[in-house]
């Protein structure tokens, strides 16, 4: 008789939807103390899964909705840093408003009944401004970042106290009845004391003031590895597996697990993939891991000029929850599915000590087991490339290559980290154009009046100073601005080489960063500019229409956010070191010491004309043709809110560079830097082995960044001033703002490659729309052996007719039930047979 074989079959579902949720809150009061194995809370021992949501870097109107994805994700802990910069805006100013409302973030963590990892350091690198520390403390006579200083140690003691007391007033420690069971201080140390006298008494230092606190909850140190008791070293890492803290009496915490990484204008987009961060924690709770916190999982927006050196104004950090604020799927459901199976385990986890098993060369069992009969087992194969069959307890399973099981009863597969039946999400930007306020929507751009205002080229006002020589920018501007102008002039008669014979003498410029605009007699002239690996180094090169007589020179030297992390980084020089022309009868001439006036800043900024308060502080000119491609022009209208309620985006593809603002509010830095197309890029991810910041790239030759995000709370329905300072040129009347949709959903889930498909029969398909959405459209529905992704799917040979039929059906009864249609779909309800031979 001839066997049939079974093949694998597979249903996918996508879905269109169109347009059209409140949380439990409680306090939460609690003992909080450790041992080897865990956190423990009023005597109960807890597992704690956290979401790092930095608080400048979105909105106080986002935060909620922020949190409460982290608490539907299935995490149970909020982390942030607390950004000292802006906070202590100059010695002992401080502010602590909009988004820098520390303390109504905390609380509204603790009203989602969720706990708080409260990391003080200050120091944050954090791809931050200076590392989050003050500009103004690098000034301070004596002062020395992260090191032994007095004059450091007393105003980092002095913030810290500040920031302690101000948790203990509004009861916000856990041992207050608070949600905040953890604080940090210092971050990531241990491997720069090297570099600096009496490094590690400071490190002691900074531990021991901690301590001394008496916050009534546990202190921790990252990447401290001899933090001394009772502090407890944690580590930062893409894996954290293997790590052991220094003392057995510590329980093993991962403070960061990068699920993505920072952008970096002129770089490529870096991703990583779902499966590879999913495998990477369930390695971390598997060798005993118990408190672990995903940086980031949000990682919202660097809004005005908060971003370290060359850092894009987006901080998305391909995280579970995008800069916008939406889920990411399939990472965000993906890993929720995971947390979900991982606190099923939670008792038994932590009131166990693993037993290890070997399974084969690359796959392991850890095995957990309580007295009252409880058992958890994890069963990996860490083999980057060959799935495998193990064995375990006289049963089969089948572990996909780099994967992960968890068996919550040492029986039965909940979840293994390479099987992804969760949604996926299909995000577009819909551009509209720019409305003029009040108009209605069919004028479209023809309606939009912009006021323009050209800054000068060079000096405005008084000049700051005039110096021999080229200072540097930094030590000058006090990063008051990004702006620093270096002017002279030169004299050549008309006897020169290069004036007879129409040659074009060449421009060359070395700076320390971060790059420059340079004009030669209020011309903009355009050049090359060629950074050094590694390094913020680099050289311009132009050729320049030079003159008989008189000759201007305004170079604009420009920062892009300062160093967020390094030995001695504050020190980091800026600016111009050597000008020099090429061609003056086969001559070099070095202008680097010659007289050079030095103006801070650009006059608009500087009387502050983005505030609404500071509009006729110059005098702007109406126009509905704005000009395009001029430099130095600042463009200003007053436009619309978007139709609905979509995040938005700033579509600033068609300008060059500059910065951008909403009603005053500081949108960011914008520029069309582009990635280099010999960038190393990949089509699709192998999330198989491991995972470096340089292994999935995308966007060769694109923009680093094209949309920028404009919070939703800072619209008014109508009268919202646009303003726009364009450095080098650029076409405002391309500018649109794009609203941020998920247009489609889909799914995927298959059985068993190894053809286990009894064990697949109840194998489901969940999907939901985001809130006020509704699906309009089934585009697609197979059961059977479909192929390709999610946007792209096609039939195979083998497909039950009645798949979209039979989805739509289940979405009209899903209409009965709900407002925000959730679809449960079910292998088991199609035909069983329709792929058989």
């Amino acid at each position: 008789m001839k066997r049939m074989k079974i093949l694998p079959v597979r249903l996918i579902v996508l879905f269109i939807f169109f347009s059209f949720c409140c949380f439990n809150s409680f306090c939460l009061a609690a003992n909080v103390t450790y041992d080897h194995r865990s956190l423990i809370i009023d005597g109960r021992r807890k597992l704690f899964l956290s979401a790092s949501i930095h608080y400048p870097r979105s909105v106080p109107a986002m935060w909620p909705e922020l949190i409460q994805a982290a608490k539907e994700g299935g995490l149970n802990t909020i982390e942030s840093y607390v950004f000292w910069s802006g906070h202590e805006l100059s010695p002992g100013k401080y502010s602590f408003e909009g988004r820098y409302d520390l303390v109504k973030f905390v609380k509204t963590v603790q009203q989602a009944g969720m706990y708080m990892l409260l990391r003080i350091g200050p120091f944050v690198a954090a791809e931050y401004n200076y590392g989050g520390v003050p500009v103004w403390l690098h000034y301070i006579p004596g002062s020395v970042f992260r090191s032994y200083s007095k004059p450091f140690m007393s105003y980092m003691q002095k913030f810290m106290t500040l920031i302690v007391d101000m948790m203990k007033k509004e009861k916000l420690f856990a041992s207050q009845g608070g949600p905040i069971i953890l604080a940090q201080v210092e971050n990531e140390y241990q491997w720069y004391e090297q570099f600096y006298k009496g490094g590690k008494e400071y490190a002691m230092w900074a531990a021991s003031m901690a301590v001394s606190q008496n916050t009534g909850v546990p202190w921790i140190m990252c990447q401290q590895y001899d933090a001394p008791d009772p502090v407890i070293d944690t580590c930062n890492s893409f894996y954290c597996d293997q790590f052991t803290p220094h003392s057995s009496k510590m329980p093993k915490i991962w403070t960061e697990n990068w699920p993505g990484w920072f952008k970096k204008f002129g770089a490529p987009d870096p991703h990583r993939p779902h499966q590879d961060v999913a495998f990477s924690v369930a390695r971390f709770i598997q060798k005993g891991g118990s408190v672990h916190n995903y940086y980031m999982y949000h990682g919202g927006t660097n809004f005005g000029r908060t971003s370290g050196d060359f850092v894009t104004t987006s901080y998305d950090y391909d995280a579970p929850i995008d800069e916008y604020g939406l889920p990411r799927n399939p990472k965000w459901g993906h890993l929720k599915e995971l947390h979900e199976a991982i606190m099923l385990c939670e008792g038994v986890l932590l009131n166990s000590d693993p037993i290890n098993l070997s399974l084969g060369p690359s796959q392991e069992a850890d095995v957990y087991a309580d007295s009252s009969g409880a058992c958890a087992a994890f069963l990996s194969n860490t083999d980057n490339a060959t799935d495998t069959t193990v064995v375990f307890r006289n049963v089969s399973y089948f572990l996909p290559a780099w994967s992960v099981s968890i068996l919550s009863d040492c029986k039965n597969v909940v979840f293994n980290t390479a099987k992804v039946s969760t949604q996926t999400s299909i995000i577009e930007m819909v551009p509209e154009y720019l409305q003029q306020s009040d108009s209605s929507a069919d004028e479209g751009s023809k309606a939009l009046q912009w006021d323009v205002f050209k800054e000068m080229t060079g000096i405005w006002g008084e000049a700051n100073f005039v110096k021999s020589g080229l200072v540097d920018h930094l030590n000058t501007t006090k990063d008051t601005t990004d702006y620093l102008w270096y002017t002279t002039s030169i004299i050549f008669s008309e006897d020169e080489e290069f004036l007879r014979t129409g040659s074009q003498p060449v421009l060359l410029i070395e700076s320390k960063g971060h790059t420059l605009h340079a004009f030669i007699n209020q011309e903009l002239v355009q050049g090359n500019s060629t950074y050094s690996t590694g390094t913020l180094v680099f050289s311009f090169t132009a050729l320049i229409p030079l003159k008989a007589g008189k000759n201007k020179i305004d170079l604009l030297s420009m920062t892009v956010g300062l160093p967020s992390a390094g030995p001695f980084y504050e020190w980091t020089g800026t600016g111009l070191t050597s000008v020099k022309i090429k061609g003056f009868n086969n001559r070099t001439l070095d202008f680097s010491s010659y007289n050079w006036t030095y103006k801070i800043g650009v006059q608009g900024e500087d009387l502050r004309i983005y505030n609404p308060d500071n509009l006729t502080n110059v005098n702007w000119t109406p126009t509905s043709e704005p000009p395009k491609n001029q430099p130095l022009t600042w463009y200003k209208a007053v436009v619309n809110e978007p139709v609905g309620d979509e995040p938005i985006g700033l579509d600033m593809l068609h300008m060059g560079k500059g910065q951008a603002w909403l009603n005053g509010e500081p949108i960011g830095r914008y520029w069309d830097k582009r990635s280099s197309i010999d960038d190393h890029c990949v089509q699709e991810c192998d999330y198989r082995g491991t995972f470096n910041q340089q292994k999935c790239l995308t966007g060769s030759g694109e923009p680093t960044q094209r949309w920028y995000h404009v919070p939703r709370s800072w619209f008014k329905p109508s009268g919202n001033i646009l303003v726009i300072f364009e450095e080098k040129g650029g076409d405002p009347t391309r500018i649109r703002f794009s609203r941020r949709n998920i247009s489609s959903i889909c799914g995927l889930v298959a059985a068993d490659e190894d053809g286990n498909e009894s064990s697949n029969s109840n194998a489901t398909i969940h999907l939901q729309c985001p809130k006020n959405r509704s699906i309009s459209t089934v585009k697609f529905a197979s059961f059977g052996t479909p192929t390709g992704k999610c946007g792209s799917f096609r039939m195979g040979d083998c497909h039950d007719p009645n798949s979209t039929s039979f989805v739509e059906k289940v979405i009209t009864a899903s209409f009965a039930l709900i407002i925000n249609v959730i679809i449960l779909l079910r292998i088991h309800l199609f035909t069983a047979n329709v792929c058989t031979l």
